[in-house]
């Protein structure tokens, strides 16, 4: 009971390390012609990466719930204003696709049917 405890409090932490590096990151841009959102884009895509693989290599949806809830418990506190008035996900665009979509890729990562258990019943 004690493992299962740390576990779910160490992938909150991951989840949360994951929220405030893409927080801080998600603002950058390149200049290839076109502006291209590389921060916002490695951001989400280090966020689902961490999901999908806490759910492929975990058997069940806590893992993935936990350390999706971390960091989007990171990005809900990261969107006040601080005290000297300072706003690390400003109210643009990328600010707001930062706030939302990974409410949304949780909200489908957790809730995807878990696969191998409906292809071991298959197969027998």
């Amino acid at each position: 009971m004690l493992s299962r405890v740390l576990n779910a409090v160490l992938l909150v932490l991951a989840g949360a390390l994951v929220g405030g590096v893409g927080t801080v990151a998600h603002q950058i841009t390149v200049e290839w012609g076109v502006t291209v959102p590389l921060g916002l884009i490695g951001a989400l895509f280090a966020f689902a990466a961490m999901l999908v693989g806490l759910r492929l290599l975990a058997h069940g949806r806590v893992p993935a719930l936990c350390a999706g809830l971390g960091a989007i418990a990171v990005i809900l506190i990261f969107t006040q204003e601080s005290p000297g008035g300072s706003v690390l996900i400003p109210d643009n665009l990328m600010g707001v696709l930062w706030l939302v979509a990974p409410i949304v890729i949780a909200a489908v990562v957790v809730a995807w049917p878990d696969v191998r258990s409906r292809l071991a019943r298959e197969s027998e």
